[in-house]
């Protein structure tokens, strides 16, 4: 019996021409951390022949494209009936005749498991660095429990049927309420390139910013590296708001997820531990403000030195892959409902640890870059969203600025 020689990974389908352009790993470019659909990212309705449009903004660009799509807390086999990609304008259009065709294994249409993510074929889309890309999947049978992301810093649209192919928006598409499906977009780029996974809660993925603005600190920092030349480093933003480092609750707690949403990232070379709420919600004071938040959680308090032990963890897990990792120091958050001065105390203790320790590669001083030095345990005036723990637009652009890019070289 003769074998049949295996299908190179690289390559398309068998009947399409032979790629003979040098084959460069593939690097992650843009992410968004996969959730569970229930009551910590706002309800998410079922969809049926629809269509969802997404417009992400890539950090690193490259010569081809990848998606991934994630049905990791689906419960039911998910069917993609046609998917989509182009460069999209910011209103979510897309010049005519630039739409691209993806593919799944060489067919147009996949059925993912339950519990399973899936990668696309590679779309021959040159992609700059900063370009942001629409992406669409029409989805004909109903999707009861779609895998979502909560902080919704996308732009996307709800269309009725199938409009993957139509270049610009149809009058019936309607903003959807969570980001959906798409966790990750992956470049293959033209020149030596490595991604920074930011592992992080609401701080991280933006909360107080401008929806769809693209206003985070990480999104912000992408613009520095990509102005200042030399090796690229794309960042891949994997932060959830409400999340910890220890107990589940919004999101799976980041020890949990930190081997899928970290350490399988392609082209990772650098890594930022950004996770603050263990320590603000242990030390809340339960008030009649903060009790039917607080009893949102599960798993009980824990104290600064659970904190320190957990800070542990992913840098070793890091290293031991090759990765270098950096901490951030916990931002203040005085003048919030959740301050109390027990958590100040512990707060100061974590970060002149994470200062001192020598325990990551390097450190993100983001207490120095927020807080007001006339009263250091809150965030100076003007750089909060008005609830004194999050960040507005200029908070965060203090944060990018105040990051040392020599980290990254």
């Amino acid at each position: 019996m003769t074998m049949k020689s295996a299908v190179d990974p690289r390559s398309g389908p068998e009947d399409s021409a032979p790629d003979t352009t040098p084959w460069v790993p593939w690097v992650r470019t843009w992410g968004a951390s996969p959730q569970a659909p229930d009551d910590s990212v706002g309800f998410v309705e079922p969809f049926e022949n629809a269509t969802l449009r997404h417009v992400v903004r890539i950090s690193g660009g490259g010569r081809r494209v990848r998606l991934r799509i994630s049905n990791e807390y689906g419960t039911a086999p998910l069917t993609i009936g046609a998917a989509r990609v182009a460069i999209a304008d910011t209103d979510g259009g897309v010049p005519d005749g630039s739409v691209h065709a993806v593919a799944f294994s060489g067919r147009p249409a996949i059925t993912v498991p339950a519990g399973a993510p899936v990668l696309s074929d590679p779309v021959d889309l040159p992609a700059p660095a900063l370009s942001r890309l629409a992406i669409s999947l029409y989805l004909p049978g109903r999707v009861d429990t779609p895998t979502c992301h909560g902080t919704f810093h996308t732009l996307g649209w709800l269309i009725p049927g199938d409009a993957a192919a139509s270049a610009s928006l149809p009058e019936e598409a309607a903003p959807l309420s969570a980001q959906a499906l798409i966790t990750a977009v992956e470049v293959q780029p033209g020149a030596p390139t490595r991604a920074l996974a930011v592992l992080g809660d609401s701080r991280v993925d933006g909360t107080g910013s401008t929806p769809g603005a693209d206003r985070r600190w990480t999104d912000l920092l992408a613009e520095r590296l990509a102005a200042r030349g030399g090796r690229t480093t794309c960042v891949v933003n994997q932060g959830i708001g409400g999340n910890r480092m220890l107990a589940d609750g919004i999101g799976t707690a980041a020890l949990a997820r930190f081997d899928r949403d970290v350490l399988a990232t392609p082209g990772l070379g650098h890594t930022v531990i950004a996770v603050g709420n263990d320590l603000v919600f242990s030390f809340a004071p339960r008030t009649a403000e903060t009790a039917g938040f607080l009893d949102m959680l599960s798993g009980g308090p824990v104290t600064a030195d659970d904190i320190i032990a957990a800070h542990l963890q992913p840098a070793a897990r890091a290293r031991a892959h090759g990765v270098k990792s950096y901490a951030a120091t916990i931002a203040p958050y005085g003048g919030s409902e959740m301050y109390s001065p027990e958590g100040e105390r512990a707060r100061r203790r974590v970060n002149s640890w994470i200062r001192t320790s020598g325990a990551f590669d390097g450190v993100l001083d983001f207490d120095a870059a927020w807080r007001d030095p006339d009263d250091p345990a809150r965030i100076r005036s003007g750089l909060h969203a008005g609830d004194h723990i999050h960040g507005n637009d200029a908070g965060y652009a203090a944060l990018a600025r105040s990051i040392d890019l020599s980290l990254f070289d």
